[in-house]
């Protein structure tokens, strides 16, 4: 619950800071690594002897970051929001099916329910969107698509690490390797990184704080206890969390469809969590 109202701010702020997409995310990740470092210098024990499979999962699950960032952000530059908001909620099916075949996850009939319900709700609110006339485009689609799918093997690595790394040292090479790879599509796109005004900065800041180091951390904590399938699942909540939030802090009402996908959303989560097999917990 804490990570999904946390990452809920990311359009908030997202829309508040007057910098390129590509410029916010480098920002976002780059400070959240600059945050983390004095915490991680200070128990760099816990970087000492670690298993070079864990390493390099944990570097590929921060490239597999950067790459939805990359992907995700761009794809507004072709599409609708809406058709984005559609696209990107497939993402738990590919983290499902992700989770089938390579961490022998297993689903029951109430998961598979509430997964269905949730997804569904996520096309509901993009298509109250779509009846409002905001164009689409196939290639601004395609990048949604694959920002969806990059997110997939971002949470189901994460769960791999996870269960034998503790937090901590996870997120700050899953962060800082999202960060450079971030800044390389800046310099090759010819992203400017500086002149951007104060109060853009304070929202860079902002989005490194809250929607990152407190949303993403706390989601990433908890795939050491809950399936990656439903850790994916649970993030469909985040454009419900957006809404409420874009009402009282930017005025933006939403569409009624909005309100009846939200619900099923959470209807579809609830179920889910039903029919969550918990993991063996393990002392973080």
């Amino acid at each position: 619950m804490i990570g999904v109202i946390a990452v809920s701010f990311a359009a908030i702020f997202i829309r508040m800071a007057d910098a390129p997409a590509l410029a916010i995310a480098f920002y976002r990740m780059g400070l959240s690594s600059l945050m983390l470092f004095p915490v991680m210098y200070m128990q760099r024990e816990k970087l000492r002897n670690l298993d070079r499979r864990v390493i390099y999962f944990s570097l590929a699950a921060g490239f597999f970051l950067a790459l939805h960032f990359a992907f995700w952000v761009q794809a507004f530059t072709y599409t609708s929001v809406a058709s984005a908001v559609v696209f990107v909620s497939t993402q738990p099916l590919f983290v499902t099916a992700m989770g089938l075949l390579f961490l022998r996850e297993k689903i029951n009939r109430l998961f598979l329910i509430g997964l269905l319900l949730a997804v569904g709700g996520g096309f509901l609110i993009g298509w109250g969107d779509l009846t409002m006339g905001e164009p689409e485009a196939i290639r601004g689609n395609l990048l949604a698509l694959l920002g969806a799918i990059f997110a997939a093997f971002y949470f189901v690595l994460g769960s791999r690490v996870r269960a034998t790394l503790g937090l901590l040292p996870y997120i700050f090479m899953a962060y800082t390797t999202a960060a450079i790879f971030l800044l390389g599509f800046c310099l090759i796109w010819g992203v400017p990184l500086l002149g951007y005004t104060s109060s853009t900065y304070t929202f860079f800041f902002l989005l490194a704080l809250i929607p990152t180091i407190i949303g993403h951390s706390s989601l990433n904590w908890s795939l050491k206890y809950l399936p990656a399938s439903f850790v994916a699942l649970s993030i469909l909540g985040e454009p419900v969390g957006a809404t409420v939030f874009a009402f009282f802090i930017l005025g933006e009402i939403p569409h009624y469809l909005t309100f009846l996908g939200g619900g099923i959303i959470l209807i579809g989560i609830y179920l889910a969590l039903g029919g969550v097999k918990k993991k063996r917990r393990i002392k973080d």
